[in-house]
């Protein structure tokens, strides 16, 4: 088993520093009503090491803490990280681990059960781009991944195959849940609230008529400037 202390002291610092955003990360899940109880996770690769960072399996949100967090290589074994052998990692580690091997530019990868983008899951249906906002953060409309059992990566081979050639952040993996990706867990973090705001106002509307959809020339416009021009750069 890899070790904590096969890495140099730099990268030692590294990896608490990961462990330390990571943990203050998974407050906002509860915050914004994406979770309930133990469920949902968040977790980030370690910067130039081939390791992430994610929740240990069934601890509750005011139990975490930086100490808590366990440390996986990509092949999602937990590495002698100082936590007691008995601390495992999340249900959902081979998903994770899955994608980070995957694709190089996810740097974080959050997993919610939030109601509105969880109901739209069970029905396998896709939340289609008819807000101004879903054409700025998802560049189009909130595509439904394959049905996959927890317990190995068939869940991550679903989530990397819906999203590999995608503009989308988030994958609504049927009659499951969402799964959100970003540049670092932070942006991960903000796809997952994101896609449950846009999931229910999107149902929301479907309640009183249908949306009106935006055409694809006005999609790739939104996108564009949200991407590149949009905020403090």
């Amino acid at each position: 088993m890899t070790a904590l202390a096969d890495y140099t002291p730099e990268q030692q610092q590294l990896i608490q520093q990961t462990r330390e955003v990571v943990a203050a990360l998974h407050a906002e899940l509860p915050r914004n009503e994406l979770v309930v109880w133990t469920a949902g996770n968040v977790s980030q690769r370690v910067k130039g090491l081939d390791l992430f960072v994610i929740k240990p399996s069934g601890v509750s949100y005011d139990e975490l803490s930086a100490e808590t967090m366990v440390v996986c290589t990509l092949d999602g074994q937990k590495i002698d990280d100082g936590t007691p052998d008995e601390l495992k990692p999340s249900s959902d580690t081979a998903a994770h681990a899955y994608v980070y091997a995957n694709m190089d530019r996810v740097g974080g990868v959050v997993h919610t059960h939030s109601t509105y983008a969880t109901a739209w899951a069970a029905r396998g249906e896709e939340i289609p781009c008819v807000l101004t906002m879903m054409g700025d953060e998802f560049g189009g409309p909130i595509p439904v991944g394959p049905f996959a059992i927890i317990g190995d990566d068939s869940i991550g081979r679903g989530i990397v195959e819906t999203l590999k050639d995608s503009r989308s952040r988030a994958v609504l993996m049927q009659n499951h849940g969402p799964f959100t990706i970003g540049s670092d867990a932070k942006d991960a973090v903000k796809a997952a609230v994101m896609v449950e705001e846009v999931a229910r106002t999107v149902h929301i509307s479907r309640q009183l008529g249908e949306p009106i959809p935006i055409p694809q020339q006005f999609i790739d416009q939104l996108y564009d400037r949200y991407q590149n021009v949009y905020g403090q750069k």
